[in-house]
């Protein structure tokens, strides 16, 4: 039995092949009159019966052109990927990330109207971000749409035809309480000045959550293949989830079902790209056992409460800091595969040692990280950054994903020692053994001082 769709529409459908005219409208950088697409009417579809996947060029095809990287954002187009106007979506996969199944299940358990466009009236960001010339280059962002918060100012006209277009950036304030800001206002570490940090050790932040949206020739570049080799890696290690990464090499932009991230700013957002204001940054990896339970095992929650202590400090004195914070959990890898690392390490004959840190996790895995940080400085690039004065990372691989990317980094901030937990000791050892930058606080190990470097027992828990 071949399961096949068929795309009700309202109107005419849209012919294959069409040619576009072009109107003229203004760039918003160089305020030039340029050329954009007159747009068409979007289709209002009714899912009849489904289509196992679709073709290029077949009868009602025809997506919203995308051109990535063109610096006036009508002429590069929106991202189209919701399931109403089928024929011109340019976007496999869905908003939300690995959100989108709980949609579905609204949609099945009757919640959810399937036709339901969110209302967009005053969400607007509470700050503006760009355009910067790093949004111009279809090679320097490609994991994100650098327009995603500005769907409502940018997109309007395709608003107003009645497509549904969504944000995949949302930007907002909010005050932070974390509770070693604290512990460090009572040791006069930190000092409040009303601004920044309050009196009772709130922080004031602008926080902006941002979707997936990748395109796919650019993280093949970034990668060192070829696009076809990429797509078909996507196809058949999701399990054939997205037949048309095969069947649509003309859909350039796919929106992985994986988390995004977060970036928290503290002081003026505005600031971030002047290379002479101060801007202290930490790129930080999801770690739930950690960074919300206080697990002592590894480093990730006392990083990130001495980078949030730093980033406050550079805002009082008139500079901003950022954290960037990815759902990358357990180095991509997953919690389970980490807490079985965990068992294996806790298990190990002779204990668990430093030396066999990343063995462990190769055993389990195959592989000891899966972040692969050369897509993480889209986030920063998003930003404006064009410099960092104090990075809080000890990373290699972040350090140079960053550089290579173009930008500066001044000074590298590694952990104060006295901040990390016993059982962690093992970690910091096994990473500055291989690469992670110390400086004068952290003497490189040797083999032999890795199997002296032990964490916490089995008997002990």
């Amino acid at each position: 039995i071949i399961l096949m769709m068929a795309l009700i529409n309202n109107g005419s459908p849209a012919q294959v092949g069409i040619k576009r005219s072009y109107s003229d409208t203004i760039d918003l950088n160089s305020k030039e009159v340029v050329c954009i697409p007159d747009i068409e009417d979007p289709e209002r579809n009714e899912l009849d019966y489904i289509s196992l996947t679709t073709h290029r060029e077949q009868f009602g095809s025809n997506p919203i052109e995308m051109n990535w990287g063109d610096p006036n954002p009508q002429r590069r187009g929106p991202v189209i990927a919701t399931v109403k106007h089928g024929g011109q979506r340019n976007a496999i996969g869905a908003h939300g990330g690995g959100y989108c199944i709980y949609t579905a299940l609204a949609v099945a358990a009757g919640e959810l109207d399937p036709n339901h466009i969110p209302n967009l009236n005053k969400t607007a960001p509470t700050d503006d971000f760009g355009p910067f010339q790093s949004w111009k280059d279809p090679k320097q962002i490609v994991t994100i749409d650098p327009w995603g918060h500005l769907v409502t100012d940018v997109f309007g006209p395709y608003l107003q035809k009645g497509y549904d277009i969504r944000p995949t950036i949302a930007v907002t304030k909010a005050h932070i309480d974390f509770p070693e800001v604290k512990d460090s206002l009572r040791t006069g570490r930190l000092k409040p000045d009303g601004v920044v940090l309050k009196e009772d050790g709130q922080s004031l932040v602008t926080k902006a959550a941002i979707e997936p949206v990748w395109f796919l020739p650019g993280i093949a570049e970034r990668f060192g293949c070829s696009e076809a080799v990429l797509r078909q890696a996507l196809f058949k290690e999701t399990n054939m989830m997205y037949p048309e990464l095969l069947t649509r090499m003309d859909i350039k932009l796919f929106l992985p079902p994986i988390g995004g991230l977060t970036i928290y700013m503290w002081g003026d957002p505005k600031t971030i790209p002047d290379e002479s204001v101060p801007l202290t940054v930490r790129v930080h990896d999801e770690c739930n056992g950690s960074d919300v339970f206080g697990s002592d095992i590894c480093t990730c929650r006392p990083y990130l409460a001495h980078a949030i202590d730093e980033c406050i400090k550079t805002a009082q004195e008139g500079g901003c800091g950022v954290v960037v914070y990815f759902r990358k959990e357990g180095r991509s890898l997953g919690e389970v595969t980490k807490y079985l690392v965990y068992n294996m390490r806790k298990r190990a004959e002779g204990g668990d040692q430093a030396s066999e840190y990343f063995n462990c996790t190769r055993n389990v895995a195959g592989i000891t990280d899966t972040r692969f940080q050369a897509m993480m400085p889209d986030a920063l690039h998003w930003l404006g950054i064009t410099k960092i004065d104090k990075f809080i990372s000890m990373s290699d691989m972040k350090y140079n994903a960053i550089v290579e990317s173009g930008i500066k980094i001044v000074e590298r901030v590694p952990i104060p020692p006295e901040l990390i937990p016993k059982d962690a000791q093992v970690e910091i050892a096994a990473k500055v053994h291989v690469g992670y930058h110390g400086g004068s606080a952290y003497a490189i190990p040797t083999e032999n001082d890795l199997k002296q470097v032990k964490g916490r027992a089995t008997s002990e828990y």
